[in-house]
């Protein structure tokens, strides 16, 4: 799923315009309605206040380094998930019905705003976690450069952006854990191509069970297991005396995880390359 980004529904870049229309009416010799309407939807602490102050946070920092960076995002997007979603959406509702009786809705949103990208990505990011429905990996990491390099000024590493996301959405409840296995499906498939059933059941497995190192290691462990097995009964059939030395070297080197180990993305990419090289032994 794509997330389109709505101008009508975001919080941040609304209050950006109505103080740009402030403007644009003072120069103009006019009263501004834009005060009253800030005046009676950007007050208090009703949802609609609480999101706004999410947007003012990104465009009131600027030129940080880029842990401060990922710690706000990671910051706002939690408490963007906290929000009254259904109170939020009519809250919205009304913004907008006020703003319509005041002007003309085409000419306010036609207002440019320097911040526009980056108040555009942070909606989109916050839809995308709010949403039911899994939204495409790609836009995700996009959402998320955009507002580091806003944040930072430095231009972002993608696979290192995805990495953070899937690290930080690992940690959450069951929709964003899938979300998490679309990213690590896309960021895998990039090196394996295609992957096979048991590489993607594996990580399935490191999102579910990622609070859970006892049952990742009970699963990786038996996982191993089978692996070894399974070198050593192919190497048997293998005629070349080198690859089968070699065969049986990887086999002793599949050795199950202590209870002390910690499980890491290394592990993850060893079973990946062990899954790949049963496959092409049983092509052989």
């Amino acid at each position: 799923m794509k997330i389109k980004h709505s101008k009508y529904k975001n919080t941040g870049l609304i209050f950006e315009l109505l103080v740009k229309q402030i403007a644009a009416d003072t120069l103009n010799n006019k009263e501004s309605e834009a005060v009253s309407i800030i005046k009676k939807h950007f007050t208090g602490k009703t949802a609609l206040v609480r999101e706004f102050k999410l947007y003012e946070f990104i465009l009131k920092n600027k030129g940080i380094g880029q842990n401060k960076a990922e710690t706000i995002l990671s910051t706002i997007t939690e408490i963007s998930r906290k929000l009254d979603q259904k109170v939020l959406r009519k809250q919205k509702y009304d913004l907008i019905s006020s703003i319509k009786e005041s002007y003309n809705i085409d000419e306010f949103f036609a207002i440019q705003t320097a911040d526009y990208k980056a108040l555009a990505s942070l909606y989109c990011l916050l839809e995308a976690q709010n949403n039911d429905n899994i939204v495409d990996p790609i836009h995700l990491v996009n959402f998320k450069s955009t507002l580091l390099e806003h944040l930072t000024t430095k231009k972002q590493n993608k696979e290192e952006v995805k990495d953070t996301l899937i690290e930080e959405y690992s940690k959450y409840d069951k929709d964003l854990k899938l979300l998490t296995f679309k990213i690590l499906l896309e960021k895998f498939n990039d090196t394996y191509k295609d992957l096979l059933p048991e590489q993607k059941n594996i990580l399935k497995e490191f999102i579910t069970s990622v609070n859970s190192q006892t049952r990742l290691r009970n699963v990786i462990n038996e996982e191993l297991g089978k692996i070894s097995k399974e070198v050593s009964k192919l190497s048997s059939k293998v005629k070349d005396e080198v690859v089968k030395i070699k065969l049986d070297e990887v086999s002793k080197a599949i050795v199950p995880l202590t209870n002390k180990e910690r499980i890491t993305d290394n592990h993850l990419v060893n079973l990946m390359q062990y899954y790949d090289l049963v496959n092409e032994l049983k092509s052989l």
